[in-house]
């Protein structure tokens, strides 16, 4: 047996809703009754890179980093496909330039989605300490 196991199912159109455990999720290539498959991708690396933040704090000695809050961008190239990933983190904790450099890069050695992409779709995130 898989370790994850979907069913995703389209009745007409463009619109898809996946059952992904107890829950539905509904995604639609244009944007019209859930987010497209690009924008879902990009939500789920960062909903996957906040909690690898956050344990990257705690191995860091760090175990109260606070409100965390990604703004995350994407650019598409001509044919779509995802050419490009940034990541904005917007942390309340005061941390200082390095702390934060090596908070953020062990969040990417634990995130699983980062692990799961190709390299040139990696985020580029920056980290603002110290944010609310």
């Amino acid at each position: 047996m898989a370790d994850i196991e979907t069913s995703t199912v389209s009745e007409e159109g463009y619109a898809s809703t996946s059952q992904v455990g107890d829950f539905d999720l509904q995604i639609d290539a244009t944007d019209e009754t859930g987010p497209n498959p690009n924008a879902a991708l990009v939500a789920t690396y960062a909903s996957c890179y906040i909690p690898a933040f956050r344990v990257g704090g705690s191995q860091r000695g760090e175990d109260d980093l606070g409100k965390i809050q990604i703004d995350a961008s994407a650019d598409l190239d001509e044919d779509d496909d995802l050419e490009s990933i940034v990541f904005d983190v917007h942390v309340e904790a005061d941390l200082d330039d390095e702390t934060a450099a090596d908070v953020a890069e062990r969040g990417e050695e634990i995130c699983h989605v980062h692990s799961a992409l190709r390299d040139e779709l990696h985020a580029d995130i920056s980290v603002y300490p110290n944010a609310f």
